[in-house]
């Protein structure tokens, strides 16, 4: 029903105020922006329908083949496509998105949102996980690799930072309903838990952990921000044992985790700029305006 009046909202909109171009966020968006006839339209793309989709069908091979299906479909039809990884750019131009006309733009980050957080060498820092808690995120890896951190620190804190309304009895839980709730779970030292393997959307909750200057440990798949031993910890996917043991390494070595923070805090200042991504997509809008006036 919503989707329905987002498109009778954008036609209206593009017809009285004479919109040169669409930008379309996500596979709905893009739907709807083609159903209204939208010219040019660029698809800045979030996600693979093939990876995200099954998780919320487990056990089911029906939603992989629909994900597949839209995948092929739609993406193509776009005047430009943006990805936030080379990835998921490989994955729609296989898939019929001409190389040409698809383009990566990492996601913005205002890295001076986030005060850095001081480290305390005299104590065990927490774990910290934020974001939802979604199927995929993966969030089995991190209670289970808990549970061996606990083996050797039974007084291993588990902190989960989420705007849900769920019961977690192995954390302790902090409502974040707003970015002020985000940025104060931040602010403490922590070891931020990145469990999700999910490859083909771009973990913002990484970007925020960084510029908040912490140090991190995450799956392989979705560490996309990350240069593993420069800026933070990459593991194996579903590695519990590799997992459990960064955690605890950092845990440990208060001098790593200032290092790594610092490092993540440098790299979001100089890589993620708000100003650099708005000269890209900028570019890209203008390009795309440009054509189809040919």
């Amino acid at each position: 029903f919503q989707d329905l009046l987002l498109l009778a909202k954008l036609r209206r909109i593009v017809r009285v105020h004479k919109i040169q171009a669409v930008i379309a966020h996500n596979y709905e968006a893009l739907l709807v922006s083609l159903l209204a006839g939208c010219r040019p339209l660029i698809y800045h793309a979030h996600n693979a329908m093939s990876d995200e989709l099954p998780y919320y069908f487990k056990y089911q091979r029906g939603p992989e083949y629909v994900g597949r299906w839209l995948d092929r479909t739609f993406p193509h039809k776009a005047d430009r496509v943006i990805v936030p990884h080379r990835r998921l750019a490989g994955h729609l131009i296989v898939r019929g998105c001409d190389h040409t006309k698809v383009a990566i733009v990492p996601p913005p980050l205002d890295a001076n949102q986030f005060a850095p957080a001081a480290i305390e060498p005299n104590a065990l820092p927490p774990i910290l996980y934020t974001g939802n808690l979604d199927t995929y995120q993966n969030m089995g890896l991190l209670y289970a690799a808990m549970a061996r951190v606990r083996n050797e620190e039974p007084s291993a804190r588990l902190i989960i930072a989420t705007a849900d309304d769920a019961i977690i009895p192995e954390a302790e839980k902090i409502p974040t309903r707003g970015f002020d709730a985000l940025a104060k779970a931040l602010a403490s030292d922590s070891i931020v838990a990145a469990p999700r393997v999910s490859w083909s959307g771009y973990p913002i909750k990484l970007l925020n952990a960084m510029a908040a200057g912490k140090a991190i440990v995450a799956c392989e798949s979705a560490a996309y921000p990350l240069t593993h031993g420069h800026d933070g910890v990459i593991v194996p996917d579903n590695d519990v044992e590799a997992f459990a043991t960064a955690l605890l390494t950092l845990m440990r070595d208060p001098k790593r985790r200032a290092e790594l923070g610092k490092n993540a805090r440098q790299t979001v200042l100089t890589k993620y700029k708000p100003e650099l991504v708005a000269e890209q997509l900028e570019r890209i809008l203008e390009e795309a305006i440009d054509h189809a006036k040919k």
